[in-house]
Formats: C-alpha cells, sequence, structure tokens
C-alpha cells in the first residue's frame, strides 16, 4: 500500500530556496519553467492603480505584458528604480509601491510598449 506523501515533493529547502514541485530543483534554475506557456495578451499593456486588500496603501499595477519572467522581473526593476520606490512581480503582474501610473505610463512608452491606462 503506497503511502499518500508518496508523491509529495520537496518544496522549500533551506540551502536552495522554493523548490519546483515538477523537475525539483531550485526555482532559480528551474528546468521545466521553459515549458511553461508566455501569458497571451492583446499588444496592449494597462497601467492601473489599486488598494484592495492593501489596507488603504495604493499600489501601481501593470497587466497584459507578454514577456518571459526574466525579462519581467528586468522591467520590473527598471520601473522600480525609475519610481524610486519599492515593489515586485507576482504572476505575470508588475506592483510597483505608490501612487506612480504617469511615470510608469512614461517608462513603458519609451521601450516602446503601447499603454492604457486601466481604472479612474
Amino acid at each position: 500500500m503506497k503511502s499518500a506523501f508518496a508523491n509529495a515533493g520537496l518544496v522549500y529547502s533551506t540551502d536552495a530556496g522554493r523548490m519546483c514541485p515538477t523537475c525539483r530543483q531550485p526555482t532559480g534554475s528551474c528546468s521545466c519553467k521553459s515549458k511553461q506557456a508566455l501569458p497571451k495578451g492583446d499588444g496592449v499593456v494597462r497601467v492601473s492603480r489599486e488598494t484592495k486588500g492593501r489596507a488603504g496603501k495604493g499600489v501601481t499595477l501593470v497587466k497584459g505584458l507578454a514577456l518571459e519572467v526574466s525579462a519581467l522581473n528586468e522591467l520590473g526593476k527598471l520601473l522600480k528604480t525609475a519610481c524610486g520606490s519599492g515593489g515586485t512581480v507576482k504572476d505575470g503582474v508588475i506592483e510597483v509601491q505608490g501612487d506612480h501610473v504617469d511615470r510608469v505610463m512614461e517608462a513603458l512608452k519609451a521601450k516602446g510598449f503601447v499603454v492604457k491606462r486601466a481604472g479612474g
């Protein structure tokens, strides 16, 4: 009889950090990452400001970028530097702390993206 945990893989290692459940490698050197499909979009990058679930603190969201994970992280770092603010990249969405919609839109236009303001 098989144990219920027979298929359970290592999720976190104190040596390497987060582990990929598919290939069981550290997420930074995951070999199955290349198999992930790129997000499909309509070619328009949408920039909005949101406060939901953040205790009233506003963040600028950038959605609709059809880029690989590494390129998305690089663009996120560039946008955070341009705004002089912190932030993160989660699930294909770049979050920049604070209300920096205009600065982010200008930086993306300078990079050649088609940008629209979403929301109010």
